[in-house]
């Protein structure tokens, strides 16, 4: 989402005392006390959806028509229809960064969970829904109490391809199927789970490939994004795709960039060809705000404000976030460019969904919806803030623990000198697309529950640390405590949208804050770290007078008291790294632009995330320590190798390798043996694996299981070296086991993309990596 253009700007503030009213508690359509529409078809609940949208537009007029294609659609008064705005924001609780949303009155704030990263690392899918669904119920309150939309422009499920990214934040990390899964779970747990009728509308953005907002020179609004069909199926559409088919999200957002040449959303094979025919979305597609635009007036690709609205309508945009839509349209009609039923073809989207949120019942939350009863103290709620701080806690990832110096002691850390540009912090907890919280628990404020006496001295005056001037007092707070909290890291000024970094290693004069201090302090130093992306900290990992690293994200409102829990113990830390950790060298020579996942020795090109790059890391995905130490097995009675027989589906019969059509098993010098997902029966295609999860220590404590896969090294395939099939959360108390049911879909999760864009089966040994553990699973083709 962008910060809207100066001419959308302008548009809220004209139209901002309607935006005020056309939300919330009164009727939004068919108003039972209205007379003139109470027994029109499209009031009328007790028909089929489809009927009331279609008895719906043949009323309306096209100058009507096109004043609803925008965020900001305008009132139909003679048919009882208010205004409307579509944009609001729900990325880690309900926000105000869109125009839909107010805080005030009976409703000063919302619950402020973790920022997406942070939550990701908690690997944790019922935690992601159970974050949706409190969501949503604020959501809806605030919707019935006439101060939010039902329309939310969230989760982003863009990849996190590159460490600089400012927006990486937001997003559940670098692996597509983290991603995607996180996607499904949290829109989920927003939507609810009527197949016919929504809690909110969740939107899933930004399609496609966008993961640059501003380096170097090059923006968003100006990036040719050139990406391999490879790469597209295998990596940047995944999560998109699991959000639509596995989700069921109500929305799409297209992005500001180009890909390979055309703007996204001016392109009718991403739009009309991949999310609505192939996907089947049901729901709409909506541009970031004032991507027509952009395309017209900064990247130039039509020559006339027309022939975007037509081409952007054309390719399968149903809104656009900005006005473009609604000044252009109609002449584009009037000029043959578009067709009226091409505008009704996108309302016909827009209105169903507003219709499967109950907007057009006989109440403004609909007449029969439990959601009706939602208020203002079903915002910030205790049980709500509880899982705020809980999803905190899950999110932190326990980094280095020498010696082990944690956890730290209430009887033996009874001082604590608490150092840190973010020792203190508030709004940096929250990061950014969020609202405003119910309140915050600091660092200091929650290390100060655990300390007979803390000494705060922040060593720097913010996270640019441009100078030494404070490190005296740190210094000497270190040497007087019983043990040494630094908080440092990065903010929204370091990283965030429109602001990508230009490295990885700490701002400023931090590393030298931190290793002085380390070298001065008495007791133990533990060093805490905020930020969104990854940081080189090899110094202080290398560091013996360092004891502790914890990366708590963006926490949240609760940051402080779940750094606090981690730090005495309270809570075993158990989350796991949801991106690569690069060094600072990674980054030599390596342009933000650059689009390929696969690395390139001949190009010296290092490769992108954890499934290409091979490299020295600073920390690995997926890495996490706990307090506890578990044990994974394999029980005895499983064999080594699972065989799985690939039967094709009826059009593509098979009696042998050699007796087979070329297009369904390919057995060339190039790709080697692999059946064309496609042509396969994947409907029960799966493997079931079962791992003994012991924990031998003394502490109870949640394990994250990983399965990793490395598919046949076979003719020119080029796979990903390992990439993750499956994780799976579970708590287990000390010295007690738990049993895990990992289930791997053959088709989704063992197929591979070969150069053309073709997802296959590779024929024969799959590895599967479970931290030490190894099975196998033998893939062939079934025979007649």
């Amino acid at each position: 989402m962008a910060a809207a253009s100066i001419s959308l700007i302008c548009l809220f503030l004209v139209l901002g005392v309607f935006q005020q009213s056309c939300q919330g508690s009164d009727s939004f359509a068919c108003n039972p006390k209205d007379a003139r529409t109470k027994d029109l078809p499209f009031c009328r609940v007790t028909l089929p959806i489809q009927d009331r949208v279609r008895d719906l537009l043949a009323r309306l007029t096209l100058q009507e028509k096109v004043k609803l294609l925008v965020n900001t659609a305008l009132p139909v008064p003679r048919l009882g229809i208010k205004g409307y705005e579509w944009w609001s924001e729900a990325l880690h609780g309900v926000s105000n960064v869109g125009p839909g949303t107010k805080f005030g009155g009976d409703f000063p704030g919302a619950t402020s969970f973790p920022q997406v990263i942070t939550t990701a690392a908690s690997f944790n899918a019922s935690l992601w829904e159970a974050i949706g669904r409190v969501v949503s119920d604020e959501a809806r309150a605030m919707y019935n109490g006439g101060v939010a939309g039902l329309t939310f422009w969230s989760p982003n499920v863009n990849i996190l391809r590159d460490p600089r990214w400012g927006r990486g934040q937001e997003t559940p990390g670098e692996d597509p199927l983290v991603v995607g899964r996180y996607a499904a779970s949290y829109v989920r747990g927003l939507q609810g789970n009527d197949a016919t009728r929504l809690k909110v509308a969740a939107c899933c953005k930004h399609f496609t490939a966008y993961d640059l907002d501003n380096w170097n020179g090059v923006d968003r609004f100006h990036f040719n994004a050139r990406v391999s069909k490879q790469d597209m199926e295998e990596t940047f559409d995944v999560p998109f795709k699991m959000c639509v088919k596995e989700g069921k999200v109500a929305s799409v957002m297209c992005s500001y960039n180009q890909v390979n040449g055309v703007p996204t959303c001016a392109d009718p094979n991403l739009l009309k060809k991949t999310v609505r025919a192939q996907w089947r979305l049901d729901g709409y597609i909506v541009s970031d705000c004032d991507s027509v635009g952009v395309f017209y007036d900064s990247q130039h690709y039509t020559s006339t404000p027309e022939e975007a609205a037509a081409d952007a309508i054309k390719a399968g945009l149903d809104l656009d976030c900005g006005p473009f839509l609604g000044v252009h349209s109609e002449e584009a009609v009037k000029k043959g460019l578009l067709k009226e039923v091409d505008i009704n073809n996108a309302l016909v989207n827009t209105v169903t969904v507003q219709m499967r949120l109950g907007m057009f019942d006989d109440n403004a939350a609909g007449s029969s919806s439990s959601y009706a009863r939602l208020g203002p103290k079903d915002v910030c709620s205790p049980a709500h803030q509880d899982l705020a701080l809980e999803a905190a806690t899950q999110g932190i990832v326990l980094l280095k623990n020498h010696g082990p110096s944690l956890p730290l002691s209430t009887r033996r850390h009874r001082t604590l000198a608490v150092i840190g540009p973010n020792s203190d912090a508030t709004l940096t907890m929250i990061g950014n697309y969020a609202g405003v919280a119910c309140g915050y628990t600091t660092p200091l404020q929650g290390l100060g529950k655990y300390a007979s006496r803390t000494l705060h001295k922040p060593g720097c005056a913010d996270v640019a640390c441009s100078n030494d001037t404070l490190f005296g007092p740190a210094i000497d707070a270190a040497r007087q405590a019983d043990a040494t909290v630094l908080v440092m890291g990065l903010d929204q000024s370091i990283e965030a949208e429109f602001r990508d970094r230009v490295g990885l290693l700490l701002p400023g004069r931090q590393q030298d804050l931190v290793s002085k201090v380390a070298a001065a302090s008495k007791g133990p130093t533990v060093l805490v770290l905020m930020s969104g992306g990854p940081i080189d900290v090899s110094f202080a990992n290398n560091d013996p007078r360092i004891g502790g690293i914890l990366w708590a994200g963006y926490p949240g409102q609760a940051g402080g008291a779940a750094i606090a829990r981690v730090l005495f113990g309270t809570t075993n830390p158990g989350g796991k790294l949801p991106m690569t950790w690069y060094p600072q060298e990674y980054l030599r020579n390596l342009a933000m632009t650059a689009m390929e996942m696969r690395s390139s020795l001949s190009k010296g090109y290092p490769g992108r995330t954890y499934r290409f790059y091979k490299g020295p890391v600073v920390y690995p995905f997926g890495h996490g320590l706990s307090y506890t130490k578990f044990v994974q097995t394999i029980p005895n009675n499983v064999p080594s190798v699972t065989v799985v027989s690939i039967a094709l589906d009826g059009r593509h019969h098979t009696t042998s390798l050699n007796k087979t059509t070329t297009t369904t098993i390919n057995d060339s010098s190039s790709y080697g043996k692999a059946i064309r997902v496609t042509h396969a029966k994947c409907s029960k295609l799966s493997v079931g694996l079962d791992v003994d999860v012991r924990n031998v220590g003394n502490r109870d404590g949640s394990h994250t299981l990983l399965v990793l896969s490395s598919p046949p090294r076979q003719g020119g395939w080029a796979p990903p070296h390992k990439q993750l099939v499956a994780f799976e959360k579970v708590y287990v108390p000390a010295n007690t086991q738990r049993r895990v049911r990992i289930n791997i879909h053959v088709c989704k999760h063992l197929s591979v993309v070969d150069g053309s864009g073709i997802r296959r089966i590779p024929m024969g040994r799959h590895k599967l990596h479970i931290g030490d553990l190894m099975h196998s699973v033998s893939l062939q083709p079934a025979t007649l």
